[in-house]
């Protein structure tokens, strides 16, 4: 069948966890139908279109529109009853140019990722529609975990307005998917009368792991993750100032390393804590690691830092949060902790226990292959697809 994906970013190269997603599941698409995408970009990926022109038959790229609190439309989307990040991101030429494709009559089934992309939908195309994973925790969590009055009331507005704006867009679509049973649960709420929600879980491609051979370096913690994204600044932080320090108590040999984008934020004044800065490649880094840790304590979804720990056979402490959305045991595939004391004993306790990394290692490896391998996820996407066109 012909296909218009819709992606509010350039899955290419594929260095974050929302381009993972779109780009495998571009790829899992193109072994049995013809796509044509249409993405936003920023200026460095404007045109870069070689790679996707290999799995897309045809490739339309925008520039992003980023969102600006102040701008004339975001003002006036206090007015409006859906998030102010929509009404301002919203581009009216994206919107001609899906409408010209459609009008073409030539496709089978639309994908809209993300709620940036949903918005240009309408059922009044006549092509059947799947809003590709709707995302709800990050909202709700913001209201539990605003330290104030003004930020939980704002909290509230923008989930009240998302709430409403599900509401209006998902009887436009056949099917909506998310990522974990917790988000399903939490979709549900919101939108009580839309049933046709399927989790399609986030995952990893094992067999491009399988040329990384790294030998693990003694005593090495590893967090990946831009520190320009709040909750990763918030957990580097937090794991820092409350738990290093403990750690070190027992192991003073202990190193982190953090990638990513630290956005400056790279003074937290402890010489066992190095930044790598963004890499092209960050198996090598993560397969190098005796440990990877993920103390995450807000936002939604699920942590592909963890699955790509798992998929490299790197054991894995995280917070509850951190792991939610992921069907792991405590003690078996990941150690769990939620409290500076809990998370650094367990950190000491896998630092000094070989057995015991290699059997998580090992446990979360093949958790992974049986659930969590795009291999395994893919058909169930296009068993959906095939279902909705």
């Amino acid at each position: 069948m012909r296909i218009l994906f819709l992606s509010p970013w350039h899955p290419y190269p594929p260095d974050n966890g929302a381009r993972l997603r779109i780009f495998h599941i571009l790829k899992g698409l193109s072994e049995a139908h013809e796509i044509t995408l249409m993405t936003f970009a920023e200026k460095d990926r404007l045109h870069s279109r070689s790679e996707l022109e290999r799995m897309c038959r045809k490739v339309i790229i925008l520039p992003k529109k980023d969102y600006d609190s102040r701008s004339r439309k975001a003002i006036l989307g206090y007015l409006i009853s859906k998030p102010r990040v929509l009404v301002d991101r919203y581009v009216p030429e994206m919107a001609q140019l899906i409408d010209n494709e459609l009008s073409r009559g030539e496709y089978d089934l639309v994908i809209a990722s993300n709620i940036y992309m949903a918005d240009y939908i309408e059922r009044s195309s006549g092509v059947p529609a799947i809003f590709e994973e709707a995302e709800v925790g990050v909202f709700t969590d913001a209201v539990s975990k605003s330290g104030s009055l003004m930020k939980r009331t704002r909290s509230q507005l923008t989930l009240s307005k998302l709430q409403s704006y599900f509401q209006d867009r998902l009887p436009h679509f056949e099917y909506c998917t998310v990522v974990s049973n917790e988000e399903k649960e939490l979709l549900g709420n919101l939108v009580p009368n839309y049933k046709n929600i399927q989790v399609i879980p986030n995952g990893v491609s094992l067999t491009s792991y399988e040329p990384v051979h790294q030998n693990p370096e003694e005593g090495k913690l590893l967090f990946t993750g831009s520190l320009t994204f709040e909750p990763n600044l918030q957990a580097m932080k937090w794991f820092a100032r409350e738990v290093l320090p403990l750690v070190k108590q027992s192991r003073p040999d202990v190193q982190l390393i953090i990638t990513g984008d630290h956005g400056g934020n790279n003074t937290f004044g402890d010489t066992s804590i190095s930044f790598s800065g963004y890499v092209d490649d960050i198996r090598p880094l993560i397969a190098s690691a005796w440990i990877s840790i993920a103390p995450i304590f807000s936002g939604g979804g699920t942590r592909l830092k963890i699955l790509e720990a798992f998929g490299l056979k790197t054991p894995v402490i995280a917070t509850s949060k951190g792991a939610e959305g992921l069907e792991v045991q405590h003690g078996k595939h990941i150690l769990i902790a939620d409290t500076p004391g809990a998370f650094a004993r367990e950190t000491i306790r896998l630092l000094n226990d070989a057995k015991l990394r290699a059997e998580i290692a090992l446990n979360a490896y093949q958790l992974t292959r049986e659930k969590y391998d795009w291999s395994v996820i893919i058909p169930d996407f296009l068993s959906l697809i095939g279902k909705v066109a």
